[in-house]
């Protein structure tokens, strides 16, 4: 682990990708010039840099999943969504999978350890991006900008990178938070190359204290809400990204505070934010997750913050390749999802009895399963046609009533949704009934309602907060979620719920609390002094 936090490898530049940033488009740096001084001669290098931090989330390495970021893992089983979707998805309720990759079974079971092979990719996968952004923050600055004669218009548009990579560092350090209960936090401040230098593992209230600080310090030099989506260059970080992060921030404070450290009026003033900016919820549910969601104005103005994939320019077996590959299986027809290609359709994952069992099936659009050949029970995990196919994500578009596949056959278009509106209904409403108070946008009741009829399910007079976790479920499924939500309302671990094949038993069974947090990974403790594991592991 200490190679991906001391060794910056500036050849990871040589390949920047078309399309994960589709509007920071550049040609890629000759992977032999490894040095700062000749990469940095020309000013194009720092919007390349930045492409790859924001590629960092979507792919494994520098040639789509070759050339691997990390070590010890496939390019294609590491990139960051694909890892980030394991730890939040197959650990609940919302998703199981069938394959028996080493230890990919122990999520869904809350059976891992510290020695897992995933949890250690998804650990290196957030210090690697807090280290590739650290080294663009060092390199970026006023003193090297200067030293190297970089004009005044330049300088102005690379502020404005800074504030993007610092946002997505946050980010990053955020997962870490949620996941790990924190990993070490290294700067671009500290050292690099320096064999005695060990990076600290910081408490929960240190690594909270810092996101929140880089946020706060960010937030109102950022662009404005959805500029980027109005001017060509749609993807990239504005203030309603910023506010979505720390609102999400805020209403976990609790879990990682410790109660009564409770920041819900916090959280809704930034939810207020955002409600009040132009963004907007989309006309249709659906179009959301379709190939060309990143085309329609209908749909980017309720996506805040999105992982962009492209099948032609970026060719992943990560993000949206693997979320529609992965859930086509049994008697689905791989094309009717617009992956007719010869990689199409892997048959693994599926969604429990009781995710189904939280909708009005004959009515909510939002319940897409497939259910020919399917059983609702999943009374063998290792067989897919055991639980319903769950195809929210597809790669097709819908254009003048017909059916438009994506640019390839077996790797998607489709973008991820890391933020959206919808999401910010929810944190809003429930925020309120958690006591948070001040200045609103309006009756919380009437903005669920706005997401549920437009879904054809039927209004609601009244909330709770049990109808708020379930109703995060169906409007959000399989969006990266549910591992937090479970968590905040005390779900997740334990008996208080359970689901099929949690603990290993086909009715579900209580698990330990420590799987609340993953562990730091083994490597990680014995070769850092400064990092400690997590207890029970």
């Amino acid at each position: 682990m200490k190679k991906i936090i001391y060794i910056i490898a500036l050849v990871a530049l040589g390949s920047l990708f078309n399309a994960c940033t589709k509007d920071l488009d550049t040609s890629p740096i000759d992977p032999n010039e490894v040095t700062s001084e000749i990469i940095f001669e020309n000013p194009e290098a720092y919007t390349q840099f930045l492409a790859k931090c924001y590629a960092g989330l979507a792919t494994g390495g520098n040639e789509g999943d070759g050339q691997g970021d990390i070590t010890g893992i496939d390019g294609g089983f590491s990139p960051y969504l694909r890892q980030y979707w394991y730890h939040q998805e197959l650990s609940t309720d919302e998703a199981v999978i069938a394959w028996e990759d080493q230890t990919i079974k122990d999520f869904h079971y809350q059976q891992w350890g510290s020695s897992d092979v995933f949890v250690a990719a998804m650990y290196a996968r957030v210090v690697y991006q807090a280290t590739l952004i650290n080294e663009f923050l060092r390199q970026s600055s006023d003193g090297k900008l200067s030293d190297r004669g970089v004009s005044d218009e330049w300088k102005v548009k690379i502020a404005q990178y800074r504030l993007e990579a610092r946002f997505l560092r946050a980010l990053s350090y955020w997962h870490g938070l949620d996941l790990f209960g924190g990993t070490i936090l290294v700067t671009e401040s500290d050292p690099i190359g320096d064999p005695d230098f060990f990076p600290v593992r910081v408490s929960k209230e240190e690594m909270f204290n810092y996101i929140e600080s880089e946020l706060l310090a960010i937030e109102q030099e950022m662009v404005e809400p959805r500029y980027w989506a109005t001017s060509g260059q749609y993807g990239r970080a504005d203030k309603a990204a910023a506010w979505t992060l720390l609102t999400k921030l805020y209403l976990n404070a609790e879990v990682y505070l410790g109660a009564p450290n409770s920041k819900y009026t916090e959280c809704l003033t930034y939810a207020n934010k955002i409600i009040a900016s132009s963004y907007a919820l989309a006309p249709s549910w659906q179009q959301l997750f379709w190939a060309n969601n990143d085309q329609v104005d209908a749909t980017m103005q309720e996506i805040i913050f999105p992982i962009r994939f492209d099948g032609i320019h970026e060719q992943t077996n990560g993000g949206t390749t693997f979320i529609i590959n992965a859930m086509v299986g049994g008697d689905m027809n791989k094309e009717d999802y617009g992956i007719p290609g010869d990689n199409g359709g892997w048959g693994g994952t599926r969604v429990t009895p009781e995710f189904v069992e939280k909708f009005e099936l004959d009515q909510d659009l939002r319940a897409t399963f497939f259910t020919q050949g399917q059983s609702l029970s999943i009374e063998d995990i290792n067989a897919f046609a055991s639980g319903y196919a769950y195809p929210k994500f597809v790669n097709y578009s819908i254009i003048n009533e017909a059916k438009v596949n994506g640019s390839d056959g077996n790797f998607c278009d489709t973008d991820f949704p890391m933020f959206r509106l919808a999401d910010v209904y929810l944190m809003y409403a429930e925020a309120i009934l958690r006591g948070g108070t001040g200045e609103t946008q309006g009756d919380p009741v009437n903005l669920i309602n706005e997401l549920r009829t437009r879904s054809n399910a039927p209004e609601v007079s009244n909330l709770t907060l049990d109808f708020i976790l379930d109703e995060r479920a169906r409007e959000l499924g399989w969006e990266c979620h549910r591992r937090t939500d479970l968590i905040r309302f005390g779900r997740f671990s334990q008996s208080s719920y359970v689901w099929q094949w949690k603990g290993n038993v086909k009715q579900g069974q209580s698990t330990d609390s420590k799987y609340n947090v993953f562990p730091i990974p083994d490597s990680e403790v014995n070769s850092n002094p400064n990092v400690s594991q997590n207890t029970g592991y």
